[in-house]
């Protein structure tokens, strides 16, 4: 539907919304690079799209637009962040993908359309936010999933790219609080969504298994089984189950991602979830998941 201007005025004219979040996107960014024209018309003009019908129908006044942003926008540049060694909503931009080019103009143009039209346009830019609904081509799902297989004897093991990436990994459902607040305000303005925390793959793997009772090793970046103590997964000792595969590289990576959520919280938000309690909640459902599928 976001690449259909018609469609997109007609649905907006007949609701006459209150508000819209626009989270009409492609958010893979290692597809994007396979994919670079189709996301730029979904993720960039889609966005233009939704605000151009709003200024056209004359809802400007009415309708608040909430804009998915992302932490791809920086692209990891050590040089851009603040002082404090974090991202926040004065930080240079810099993609690294084709996602994250995107994404610039959507940003730029959510921007533009508040200024020039005094539209109540908003950037949430949300740093990595994961539940049990992340799409399985996501690094922590897929992390999670394979968990389950392998404790559960489906799979034999797990292959990834880059471990040494760090990410700054929230919950979903905070993050939803933090876009239903930031058109609750008085002014439009735009705002990084984060947990101030940055952690490696490796860790969020290490924190996976641990769920299924099952410590690994990291050696030559691979992972092996050291402990398995949890009688219910009878994993072999010594058994590799993490694997590095090159193919799962990025052609530009992004090896380091961290908001600063000083303004946010000034929305009266407070993320509610640590990485423990989400790992947990991800592994849970996806062994409950694998247990259905058998």
């Amino acid at each position: 539907m976001i690449v259909d201007s018609t469609n997109i005025i007609r649905i907006l004219q007949e609701v006459q919304p209150d508000e819209i979040y626009n989270r009409g996107e492609m958010s893979d960014v290692k597809v994007s690079f396979d994919s670079a024209e189709y996301v730029a018309i979904v993720d960039g003009i889609g966005t233009l799209r939704i605000l151009e019908a709003v200024r056209i129908l004359g809802l400007g006044e009415k309708t608040r637009v909430y804009q998915a942003s992302t932490s791809e926008l920086y692209g990891g540049l050590a040089e851009n962040k603040n002082a404090a060694g974090f991202y926040d909503e004065k930080s240079p931009f810099y993609p690294r993908s084709p996602y994250g080019a995107a994404k610039i103009y959507a940003f730029w143009i959510t921007k533009n359309y508040r200024e020039a039209y005094d539209m109540f346009s908003c950037n949430g830019i949300l740093f990595n936010h994961e539940s049990p609904r992340r799409g399985e081509t996501f690094v922590t799902r897929k992390i999670t999933m394979a968990t389950a297989a392998i404790a559960k004897g489906k799979q034999e093991c797990l292959f990834l790219g880059n471990l040494n990436s760090q990410r700054d990994w929230g919950h979903a459902k905070d993050y939803v609080e933090a876009m239903w607040r930031i058109l609750q305000q008085d002014k439009a303005e735009d705002y990084v969504i984060a947990t101030g925390v940055t952690t490696y793959i490796r860790d969020f793997v290490r924190l996976s298994f641990a769920e299924v009772g099952v410590e690994l090793v990291f050696e030559s970046e691979n992972a092996k089984v050291l402990v398995c103590n949890n009688p219910d997964y009878q994993l072999e000792i010594g058994k590799v189950v993490v694997r590095v595969d090159p193919q799962y590289y990025r052609p530009t990576e992004v090896d380091l991602l961290i908001g600063d959520p000083s303004k946010s919280k000034k929305l009266g938000w407070e993320p509610q979830y640590d990485l423990a309690g989400l790992v947990k909640e991800m592994v849970a459902s996806d062994l409950a998941i694998t247990k259905r599928l058998r």
